[in-house]
């Protein structure tokens, strides 16, 4: 049998894939862009319609297209959201469950680079709905921007069901899926959702410029998510040579790659290569990555492996955190009492960059939140540690930075202190006393 003829035999409507899942499934939903919008709608029907129930979905980072399907609250006793990273979507969740006196979705404590054995080998999830580009003519659907956990999942799972969508861009690397392991394909062309530039404040263009001092030429760069990284990237127009190991490819690190600022010439792992596990961006970055070959995409138990980052000299991490306390350690994921975002790769990241030859691990954040009323260095944090003291190397502020590695725990405080807004030292210092920290 063809290829084509495999692909014709697959092929079904919305609701006939969707009609595919039973109850009691376990569902890995892509993540961010690659939620396939119109079989998630199908699965949300079925839902509504009380044809199918006790379906535990899991995924990261939902977005619109989930929020408005599967992931509505009032479908939430028969498709129950298992979320391993929280956003907008899963605190509105949470929050109304609270409510209405009921859990309405569900976190589950996980690093970015355990998630592919954390669903196939830990929860055994058994159907996978992702958004692929168009069969090419080996028969392989590139999963595109979004190949973190989805390729281990469509090695292990029963049902696999595929959107083919043309306006996911075909990437090269380690992220195709042949039509022989599919279980049903859909079309349906829908332009990708795109992600909104998150508003810079004065303290991100202070903290991007102290950070792109840090960065040498020839560095190779990991970005989180937000305003900050973007800060960084836009500041570092005028280095040379730098290269990109990244778990999110963003506009801004595209950019570099735009302007000649990225090379990957000097990369000692994937020379010549900007490296990625998924991306989110605008219409314009979905653009770049088409059929880029100075571009590949990986597992995320690959390019999130701290053994794998390592192996870049030079490698700069930079992610942002919500809080660090007096002894150095960071939670980034926990606000007001309640899960805010999740660990995601921060850790990974932290310590593949530090463990490289000539790394840097960097942490950045704001020194206040709340409009200046509340210090984001503390005496002791809110949450869990995201990332232990015993692994913050750099730590950035707009009011400095600090290498906390081999400092005592007395030096520590001091230079987190040192951090601070100058409103809360002396309070902080006071902590610090009290904590025999100094």
């Amino acid at each position: 049998m063809t290829y084509a003829e495999q692909y014709a035999e697959r092929l079904m409507s919305p609701a006939a894939a969707a009609a595919l899942i039973p109850s009691g499934a376990k569902v890995a939903m892509a993540l961010g862009v690659a939620q396939p919008p119109a079989l998630l709608k199908a699965l949300a029907d079925r839902a509504e319609a009380n044809e199918v129930g006790d379906v535990n979905i899991y995924y990261l980072l939902s977005t619109a297209i989930a929020g408005e399907t599967v992931l509505r609250f009032d479908l939430t006793d028969r498709l129950r959201p298992h979320s391993l990273f929280h956003g907008a979507i899963e605190r509105k969740l949470e929050a109304r469950g609270i409510e209405e006196g009921r859990r309405a979705v569900w976190f589950v404590p996980t690093g970015f680079q355990q998630t592919p054995n954390v669903l196939t080998r830990e929860i055994g999830v058994d159907t996978l709905l992702a958004t692929v580009s168009p069969m090419d003519a080996e028969g392989n659907f590139s999963l595109g921007t979004n190949t973190d956990y989805a390729l281990a999942v469509s090695k292990t799972a029963r049902r696999v069901i595929l959107e083919v969508n043309p306006h996911m861009p075909r990437v090269f690397g380690d992220c195709t899926i042949h039509v022989s392991q599919v279980t049903a394909l859909v079309e349906h062309a829908a332009p990708l959702l795109e992600a909104g530039k998150a508003p810079q404040q004065p303290q991100d263009v202070i903290i991007g410029g102290l950070i792109a001092g840090l960065v040498e030429n020839g560095s190779t760069l990991q970005m989180g998510i937000g305003a900050l990284p973007d800060a960084v990237c836009a500041a570092l127009h005028d280095h040379v040579d730098l290269g990109i190991h990244t778990e999110m490819l963003t506009p801004g690190l595209v950019e570099l790659m735009r302007a000649g600022v990225v090379t990957n010439t000097r990369k000692t792992l994937h020379p010549g290569k900007t490296v990625f596990t998924f991306s989110m961006g605008d219409r314009s970055t979905y653009g770049f990555l088409h059929e880029n070959t100075a571009v590949e995409a990986y597992p995320v138990d690959y390019v999130n492996d701290p053994a794998v980052i390592a192996r870049n000299d030079r490698m700069v991490s930079v992610n942002a955190t919500l809080q660090i306390d007096l002894f150095g350690a960071c939670c980034s994921e926990y606000l007001n009492g309640r899960q805010y975002t999740a660990s995601g790769g921060q850790l990974d990241f932290v310590r593949g960059a530090s463990a490289a030859a000539g790394g840097k691990s960097i942490i950045a954040c704001h020194s206040t939140a709340a409009k200046g009323s509340v210090s984001r260095i503390v005496a002791r944090l809110d949450g869990p540690a995201t990332t232990p003291r015993n692994d913050v190397q750099y730590v950035v502020t707009e009011h400095g930075w600090a290498n906390l590695r081999g400092l005592t725990v007395d030096q520590r405080a001091r230079a987190l202190i040192g951090l601070a807004a100058p409103q809360f030292r002396q309070a902080l210092e006071v902590d610090a006393r009290a904590m025999g920290l100094i």
